[in-house]
């Protein structure tokens, strides 16, 4: 039988965050910075083995002041210590998502994770958990979004600064979020504004730091002088599951010209928003419209910034 980490990743948890969880940003301190599946060996392992489907790499051009220039690419034929090179030297940023799919420990370690944070929070039920590891290079600019789902951010390796803006124009439009819900747009379509910073919070993540931020708030990361691995999870609530077939339902009759159209979730006008979300997924309609990425470069270790120009194609994962 696994030995379990629950109980033991929170360490400073104060009889507070309760009442903040979810509702304010925290930072908090973690152990999993002391973990055996994030060492250089472990990230290889699963690099080596990444199907497609598992992963997206983009590239920023470092020089950049403003963190809104990226591109998408893929790995190429390169062994996963060639990578994580590539990665160290270059300037890379690994999403490798659902990583239990490699390695059954990591889907342990995310349940254990939200089992503590259940078992801090009274009332607190989650479920469709997700965990990334972002493997990223240093000083390396993350450009601004927002995640759909609930999110918590955890430093492993490395240092990172992070903005977190408020969740409501002009940092993000009613018609931003819901285009992205409904597959129309990327997270990182937003658009970004130097002066948006003047009104962020800023947190100073070294390993063993996590920060949790309420819904759909947007953020950006810059990196500081060295390698950085983070674990990004998220999860859903049934309030969170409401809200997003709001916002589901209101971008579908958004886009036959409906206005005016009511956030409520606690109203009778939901269920139908909600019937009308679940039907369009069903279908498959959106998933068959959605955007796809646009690739135009591998990873390479021998070229400026460990990337090389491709001929650009498209893929959807």
């Amino acid at each position: 039988m696994r030995e379990k980490t629950t109980g033991n990743i929170i360490s400073d948890w104060q009889d507070h965050y309760p009442e903040l969880f979810s509702k304010h940003s925290l930072k908090l301190r973690h152990t999993l910075h002391r973990s055996k599946l994030f060492t250089d060996k472990a990230l290889v392992e699963l690099l080596e083995n990444a199907p497609r489907k598992n992963y997206n790499v983009t590239t920023m051009d470092k020089r950049e002041h403003s963190p809104t220039i990226k591109r998408e690419g893929q790995f190429g034929d390169l062994s996963g210590k060639q990578i994580l090179q590539a990665v160290k030297k270059g300037s890379i940023w690994i999403n490798f998502q659902d990583p239990h799919e490699i390695k059954s420990e990591y889907g342990d370690l995310l349940a254990d994770m939200y089992a503590e944070f259940e078992a801090r929070v009274p009332g607190l039920k989650t479920f469709k958990h997700k965990m990334a590891i972002l493997i990223s290079s240093p000083n390396l600019k993350v450009k601004y979004h927002f995640d759909i789902p609930g999110q918590t951010l955890w430093q492993i390796r490395g240092h990172k600064r992070v903005y977190v803006y408020p969740p409501t124009a002009p940092f993000l439009s009613q018609n931003e979020l819901e285009k992205v819900v409904i597959n129309e747009a990327h997270e990182t379509d937003l658009k970004y504004q130097p002066w948006f910073d003047d009104h962020a919070e800023i947190y100073e993540l070294q390993a063993g730091d996590m920060v949790h931020w309420p819904l759909n708030h947007p953020h950006r990361v810059e990196n500081h002088d060295d390698l950085n691995i983070s674990i990004a999870t998220e999860h859903w609530t049934s309030e969170l599951r409401k809200s997003y077939a709001v916002n589901y339902a209101n971008g579908m009759m958004r886009k036959v010209g409906l206005n005016h159209l009511s956030m409520a979730t606690d109203t009778a006008g939901f269920y139908p928003k909600a019937a009308l979300a679940a039907g369009v997924k069903l279908s498959g309609i959106q998933k068959r419209n959605a955007k796809p990425f646009h690739i135009d470069f591998e990873v390479d270790p021998k070229s400026p910034d460990c990337v090389r120009d491709i001929e650009p194609f498209e893929h959807r994962n």
